[in-house]
């Protein structure tokens, strides 16, 4: 029964990422970006970089997107005022809000 509500439970979470992959990369620009303006009203940093990632198909693609919305100034602020000692958070917004240069 357990495994049977972990597998409900994992395709629920899926839903909006089988919705995201069928949006134009302008819809996921205009959303990531909404995402933002959340997080300067109080959303906190983890959500807006694990929903930026779904919506825009994965870290990599997110990061390009909050790299276009915020300033490189800003998105390495907000990695060192957020992550403290949590080491994933800190690796979670490394990935996403700092991703290294090519």
């Amino acid at each position: 029964m357990l495994n049977k509500l972990a597998g409900i439970q994992g395709k629920l979470n899926n839903i909006g990422d089988e919705v995201y992959q069928t949006w134009s990369y302008e819809q996921r620009h205009e959303e990531i970006a909404k995402l933002v303006q959340g997080y300067q009203n109080g959303l906190p940093v983890q959500i807006l970089c694990q929903l930026s990632a779904s919506i825009a198909g994965g870290v990599a693609e997110a990061a390009e997107h909050l790299a276009i919305l915020i300033s490189r100034r800003e998105r390495k602020a907000m990695v060192n005022r957020e992550s403290g000692s949590d080491k994933a958070l800190q690796d979670l917004l490394q990935a996403t809000l700092l991703p290294a240069r090519n």
